[in-house]
This record gives C-alpha cells, structure tokens and sequence, in this order.
C-alpha cells in the first residue's frame, strides 16, 4: 500500500467540463490536518509503515492505551489513526509534514474506503434485490425469502445463504475514481462519483491499485 490521506466526507455537488461542458458529480472530501505520528522501518519494527493521525481529541475523551501512545510519540490525540504500508524508499524523514492535498494531483486515480451508511434491519428483497413471490393466484409470500434449501438434501442452510438482516454500516472500498480538482487554499479533494459513507465519515483516500 501507498501513502494516503484520512479525509472527511463533507457531501457532494458537481463542475462542469470547461471544453465539453458536460456536469460532473463530485463528492467533497476535507482532508484538512493529516499529520505523521510515526515512522516505522524494517530494521527497528520488522516492516515499513507510516503512522497518520486525523481529527484532533481531547486528551480525556482517549482511552488510556491511545492517550499513552500519543505521548510516548509526542502527537496531539487524535480520534482516528491509520496505518499506510510503504516502500523503504518513501518513508518521510524524521520531523517532515505531511503534504495534504498534495499528495495527489487532478486527474489522478485513487480508491476510497469507507463505511457505508447503516439501513438496519431489511428483508430479502431490498437487502439482495429479490424479485418476490406472486401477489395473486393464492400466494401468500409476497415479500418473504422463500424456500433456503433446508430439505431432505442437504438437510440444511448452506452458509452465506442470502437472508433478511443488518444491511450497511460495512466497510466498502470504491476503487479507480478520478481526482477532478485539488484546492490547497481550501485543504480539499473533489473525487468523481459517490464514495461510501454519511456526511461528516471518515475516508480513506490512497493510490489506486488497479490503474
């Protein structure tokens, strides 16, 4: 993994194209106060690392293992800290500030990882977008599963059968959306398309991997 950013969502809204003039949409992402907490190397912790803490906290509002950790590094308590694997030859140098927004630059490709918003408790068919049983002719189904496979072969419910439950609130990975605009003087990144997760969640913003 590549060196990335911790950003929070702030919503969307659309450019449009200068030549084409075709609208975009674009999610908003504040990436405003990414700092380096600590640089891990192969010779001291056995891998390259580097540690980035987002979101200033109140010492009090820390458990005691994090606060002690931010004062063993000398870091502000942060509410969120990430880890982002690297090569030795990209580990910042001791003391250096992390670039923000200048990580990445327009047109670049990245994947953003987030946690989706929670719908709670949803039947089959708007959790897996079943097509439902008849609503004539004497069904009485309607909405409901159906028949699971729990007859005499196999005699049971296979594992990952698709059943009512919690659907969101799961972390989700979008991956190859184009960076449309960086604006340093405003410490964000305007990515095309929707990107997981409510206003005001956190993102994971890194390099993408397929592109």
């Amino acid at each position: 993994m590549a060196l990335g950013l911790i950003g929070k969502k702030v919503g969307m809204t659309r450019l449009f194209d200068q030549e084409s003039g075709a609208m975009i949409p674009v999610t908003v992402i504040d990436v405003k106060g990414n700092t380096f907490a600590q640089i891990k190397t192969e010779a001291k912790d056995g891998y390259n690392a580097v540690q980035i803490a987002f979101d200033t906290q109140k010492e009090s509002r820390v458990a005691k293992p994090q606060a002690g950790h931010f004062k063993k590094l000398g870091v502000q308590p942060t509410k969120l800290l990430k880890e982002f694997r690297v090569d030795a030859s990209e580990l910042p140098a001791e003391g250096a500030e992390h670039p923000g927004v200048g990580l990445f630059a327009d047109g670049q490709w990245v994947d953003v990882i987030g946690t989706s918003k929670g719908k709670g408790f949803q039947g089959a068919m708007r959790r897996h977008n079943f097509h439902g049983s008849p609503m004539t002719h004497g069904s009485m189904m309607h909405r409901r599963t159906g028949g699971v496979g729990g007859c005499s072969t196999p005699g049971r419910v296979w594992k990952n059968q698709k059943m009512p439950g919690q659907m969101g609130n799961a972390k989700r990975t979008v991956q190859n959306l184009k960076v449309v605009a960086v604006r340093p003087e405003d410490n964000v990144i305007l990515i095309s398309g929707a990107v997981p997760g409510a206003r005001g969640s956190y993102l994971v913003i890194r390099p993408a991997k397929k592109k």
